[in-house]
């Protein structure tokens, strides 16, 4: 299990359309992709209501928690998806 802190630059946060790539990003992957949010509470990457309803806005740190086979290509593409802006 690996685990690190990106902070979302997008202006809006995650709305539909940048949960929706992280999602489609997250599939992707055998590996649990999880993150925490400021509230605490334990985010599946992988689900599209999860994560909108973690309510993320821009500015914020999450912490990205990736625990299987393939954890740290799953991390890389994840840290990597959110510092460019998802799409945005």
């Amino acid at each position: 299990m690996i685990s690190r802190n990106v902070t979302i630059k997008n202006a809006s946060g995650l709305h539909l359309r940048p949960t929706g790539m992280l999602c489609n990003e997250a599939i992707k992957y055998k590996s649990s992709i999880k993150f925490k949010s400021g509230n605490g509470n334990e985010t599946n990457a992988k689900s599209v209501l999860s994560v909108l309803g973690a309510c993320v806005k821009c500015g914020d740190q999450i912490e990205f928690v990736c625990d299987g086979p393939d954890e740290e290509e799953a991390m890389e593409a994840m840290v990597r998806l959110v510092e460019s802006g998802l799409g945005e």
